[in-house]
């Protein structure tokens, strides 16, 4: 079933997926690069203090070849004299613990994981499972880093046993030379014995890291559900979203439908067009749209106008123009003042005319000009 599921994974993993796997503490690692790593500044710190080295350590065995004849009678000074030794022994090779130590961050950091993971640290009882350590100890990985530990083995013991054989003369020499020279020539055989393993390392390292990232890589792929998953968690689910929006149109809707009461007048196209028009005199720059919509949205903002007395005036240009051009709760622009005035003007005498004798007045020929040009690209549904 797993082996199902990782065919199932054919895409590459996103950064969201890379990101959380650092974080669990799932980053590549390559252990060819830590040895070569870790004995390399250890070569490299053995080469730059090694006489100081040597001098510390001929100077330490003097010393604790040397005997006191005081510890005889005081047996209770030897634990004080022994732990003396200890420490003058391990202060000289604190160094090449130290290069050592910096070898181990070097590695990782080189590979992009040098970071602190709390949720590493956490128990993760399915480890406990007995079926899946012997899956982890005889899987397909675990095979290839026997076969890796096999052929690092016989590289590094080919090639140090290669230096070996070329220093093998000096060695059979030394028990002729002097101390010195004997001392002299032993490391300069270590010394390249060290270098050949570190250079080693270094090409099975060039090789193992890029193979280590692509394993990671591979081992963290998704499957193309996953991915359409994240998208939709990363940018919101379009069905939620398309329900938001839903109902803020419904509410922007209510909200509108509550202003045309207030509104001077209602614009209609007759029948597809209406926009709900207000203005207070000394209040406003201009009038206002309250309300506006298209067929059944204009349809109900008629009917809420009819039934509060709202007086409607047909002038289908002017009506399809500040459809077009206007937003609820905002002043129309300038180009239409000229428009919007004749039906104000045309509201105010009806308004008069009600109060008076004479004949009814009628609304001239409302003329938008350029204004009433069709605009697709504002032309939409109601705000």
């Amino acid at each position: 079933m797993a082996s199902e599921d990782q065919e199932d994974k054919t895409e590459l993993p996103s950064e969201k997926r890379l990101r959380e796997a650092r974080e669990k503490g799932d980053s590549p690692r390559s252990r060819e690069l830590a040895n070569v790593a870790v004995l390399g500044c250890a070569t490299l710190a053995l080469a730059v203090s090694g006489p100081q080295l040597g001098a510390s350590a001929q100077g330490w065995l003097a010393g604790a070849l040397q005997f006191e004849p005081a510890l005889l009678g005081q047996p209770d000074r030897l634990p004080i004299h022994a732990a003396k030794l200890m420490g003058g022994l391990v202060l000289p090779v604190l160094p090449l613990l130290a290069a050592a130590l910096l070898g181990c961050f070097l590695a990782p950091a080189a590979m992009g994981s040098l970071r602190f993971s709390g949720q590493a640290l956490k128990a993760d009882l399915t480890r406990l499972n007995p079926l899946t350590g012997f899956g982890r100890m005889y899987g397909k990985e675990s095979l290839a880093e026997f076969l890796r530990s096999i052929l690092r083995l016989l590289l590094i013991g080919g090639i140090a046993g290669l230096v070996l054989r070329g220093t093998f003369e000096s060695f059979v020499a030394m028990p002729g030379q002097s101390l010195e020279v004997a001392v002299a020539g032993g490391m300069d055989a270590v010394f390249g014995v060290f270098y050949a393993v570190v250079g080693a390392l270094a090409a099975l390292a060039l090789i193992d890291v890029p193979y280590q990232r692509w394993a990671w890589r591979n081992k963290l792929k998704m499957t193309k559900q996953e991915l359409r998953d994240e998208a939709k968690e990363a940018e919101g689910n379009p069905e939620i979203k398309a329900r938001a929006r839903q109902v803020a149109r419904q509410m922007a809707n209510q909200r509108m439908m509550e202003a045309v009461p207030t509104a001077d007048v209602i614009v209609t196209n007759p029948t597809h067009y209406a926009v709900a028009l207000k203005y207070e005199a000394g209040k406003m720059r201009a009038p206002k749209v309250v309300a506006k919509g298209v067929d059944e949205l204009a349809l109900r903002i008629r009917e809420i106008g009819d039934a509060h007395r709202v007086m409607r005036v047909e002038a289908p240009p002017l009506a399809r123009a500040l459809y077009r051009q206007c937003k609820v709760d905002q002043e129309i622009p300038s180009q239409l003042y000229a428009a919007v005035a004749q039906v104000l003007t045309y509201l105010y005498q009806i308004r008069r005319w009600k109060h008076a004798d004479g004949p009814m007045p009628q609304l001239v020929q409302v003329d938008v000009g350029a204004a009433g040009a069709p605009d697709a690209a504002n032309d939409g549904g109601a705000a």
